[in-house]
């Protein structure tokens, strides 16, 4: 890796990155300091017993920073207020105020508490969509009047000992740097740099750094090309991590873990916020999974350093080149296997959990959206009919040619072995065995082969990578399976490692399919929901409706759960669509323009209905606005009537 592909320490030396501690009241940030977990409220910051409520429960959840809005110079002098509460009740821990449009109130919230977070792209820009032609002078004549603007808050927080957040988000990125580096990881990182400029400029370095997205692609990229950027320029500040608007339940914590585990595994970040449509404390014990699989990470299987230049950019989406090998690899979307090795005697009903349901009555399979591609048998072959688009993959020593029915390998085995499919030949290998890749470049028998790819390693993904990288320089073009065995973990734990293990890869563009083995840890469905929701989360295979809906603030104008659940009973069956359910319309507009229609709290019990980043329906009547966004989807030629197993 060269010094402009570098962003981490080491891609095969696990090593947090070393940035510059920063104290926030009296946590310290940063540094040699563990990962540190935040949260934020979702009452009224007006209303001071509910807020002081709620912050003591997050605090008792283990919620080490605490973050309020403050839209107005009224919430920000009553910071002064919950802060008071909050001591006197023995609660020291810092509070952040959350600045947006009012550059007055983020310098009142620093009279009273410890941290403000600005966001570059409205503190003092704006964003209406509007694509500028700026000269150098007139975009200089732009940095001056925001330098202007934030300068006064930064010599307050030096002066008080205060932090300051700069959180980009790529929602909210102004029409000025859309304008001229338009909606990219780029573009959010330079709009961080210009706020990080104006405070070294006034010697003042108490800074942490977030680059938040609600797509996870785009956020790790940021994330990357900052911590790149940082380290040329000599000064690295702490990292805060989080996918913004990553939704509920299952949703959010996957798409949570993509974004946020797929840095860790480098060692980037300081501190995380799951930002899940839910009560903020249920936020914590998620983040908290996410960060102790670090706190005592260690090296002791070594995984061998990369020589010369990555043979991938890490800083863009570019999936690795592979020949197709039946459906697999190539141009074709990421395969997901399922594990029925297990099971004494399979039967039609077993199949359900992978998505296809057999009906009795007109002797039929019928599938679900989410119907796995291959299932692997272990040591027996099924003797009823089987789905159409169903593969079955059983050990190599059972296996017999016949249609649907592919042989698994081991590796040596296949070498040695004098009858293989002419069709598809399934070959297990282990990642740390970098040798091997040239076995299989010199070996024309593997050109009907795809891989298994496993790894013992504690760094499952950082070893896999490594033998993609060793493929890719000697340009072996076979197909991968990822796959990944998981043990003894609850099912909250099992499904935010896996999407760590996995994710972090597909969102680099290695795998051709996903394998997810466990034992004790989730139900035949939950793996394949986990399975199609890490494809989802990383972009790389849509299976669903996806929510981008925000976590909820003191600014939301409506119950965010609740509505949730509502649009989600109506729209969940319309695949590929991307609704964005948002509060307030703080990061609502930007955001939209991610989604295919957008549902945004405008005032008390009124909502805007977007199109892309268009609004097509103002200040709707809330009890109206859910019917109004599905004849919305209509009008536009999106909806689809929900089948039945019977259409």
């Amino acid at each position: 890796m060269n010094k402009d592909q570098k962003y981490c320490t080491s891609l095969t030396h696990f090593e947090r990155l070393k940035t510059r501690e920063v104290a926030i009241g009296n946590v310290k940030f940063g540094g040699e300091n563990p990962i540190r977990l935040q949260s934020m409220t979702t009452v009224d910051t007006m209303d001071t017993e509910g807020s002081v409520a709620q912050a003591i429960r997050m605090i008792d959840a283990g919620c080490e920073l605490v973050r309020f809005t403050a839209p107005s110079k009224k919430e920000a002098e009553n910071l002064k207020i919950i802060r008071a509460e909050l001591d006197k009740l023995g609660y020291t821990t810092p509070i952040v105020a959350d600045i947006h449009f009012t550059p007055n109130a983020a310098e009142v919230a620093a009279l009273h508490i410890e941290k403000i977070r600005v966001n570059p792209g409205n503190y003092a820009d704006k964003k209406k969509f509007e694509e500028i032609e700026y000269t150098d002078e007139s975009y200089q004549a732009e940095l001056d009047r925001i330098r202007e603007k934030f300068t006064p808050l930064v010599l307050l927080c030096k002066n008080l000992g205060r932090a300051i957040r700069i959180g980009t988000n790529h929602g909210s990125l102004s029409d000025r740097i859309t304008s001229r580096y338009g909606d990219t990881p780029e573009g959010m990182v330079k709009s961080a740099l210009e706020f990080i400029e104006i405070c070294e400029d006034n010697d003042f370095h108490d800074l942490v750094i977030s680059m938040k997205s609600s797509n996870a692609q785009v956020m790790v990229q940021a994330y990357r090309i900052l911590a790149a950027q940082m380290l040329q320029r000599g000064t690295v500040y702490p990292l805060h991590l989080g996918v913004t608007e990553a939704g509920e339940g299952e949703d959010g914590r996957i798409k949570s873990a993509v974004g946020i585990g797929t840095l860790l595994e480098d060692g980037l970040g300081d501190t995380i916020r799951v930002s899940l449509t839910e009560a903020p404390e249920n936020e914590i014990p998620v983040a908290r999974k996410l960060a102790e699989r670090y706190i005592l990470r260690t090296n002791e299987n070594s995984i061998q350093p990369i020589e010369g230049e990555l043979p991938y950019n890490p800083f863009e989406y570019k999936r690795r080149i592979t020949k197709a090998v039946q459906n697999i690899g190539d141009h074709h979307v990421p395969v997901v296997l399922a594990d029925y090795s297990q099971v004494e005697k399979l039967k039609p009903a077993h199949f359900f959990a992978a998505g296809y349901v057999y009906k009795v009555q007109d002797d039929k399979w019928h599938l679900k959206e989410q119907a796995v591609d291959y299932i692997y048998t272990g040591d027996q072959i099924p003797d009823f009919e089987l789905p159409g688009t169903l593969g079955i993959i059983c050990d190599a020593k059972i296996w017999t040619a016949k249609n649907q029915i592919y042989p698994l390998f081991d590796f040596d085995a296949f070498r040695a072995a004098e009858t293989i499919s002419s069709e598809l030949n399934f070959v297990r290998i282990d990642s740390l065995d970098l040798a091997l890749v040239e076995v299989i470049r010199e070996n024309p028998k593997f050109d009907t082969v795809v891989l298994v790819l496993s790894s013992q390693n504690e760094r499952k993904s950082a070893e896999m990578r490594r033998f993609f990288i060793e493929m890719m320089q000697k340009d072996v073009k076979i197909p991968v399976i990822l796959d990944n065995f998981y043990q003894d973990l609850d099912e909250e734990t099992f499904q935010l490692h896996s999407s760590t293990d996995f994710g972090s890869l597909f969102l680099d563009g290695f795998g051709d399919g996903i394998f997810i083995q466990a034992k004790n840890c989730a139900t035949p469905q939950l793996i394949t929901s986990t399975s199609f929701g890490i494809l989802q989360a990383t972009r790389t295979r849509i299976s669903k409706t996806e929510y981008i809906s925000c976590p909820s603030c003191g600014r939301t104008l409506f119950d965010l759960q609740e509505t949730t659940a509502k649009i989600r009973s109506k729209t969940s069956h319309l695949k590929g669509l991307k609704i964005g359910i948002m509060g307030c319309i703080v990061n609502g507009p930007g955001e939209m323009a991610d989604a295919d229609y957008g549902y945004v709290g405008v005032g008390k019990g009124k909502i805007n209905l977007y199109k892309e980043k268009e609004v097509v329906k103002r200040n709707i009547p809330e009890e109206k606005a859910l019917d109004e966004l599905v004849d919305l989807i209509k009008e536009y030629g999106d909806w689809v009537e929900v089948k039945s197993h019977d259409d």
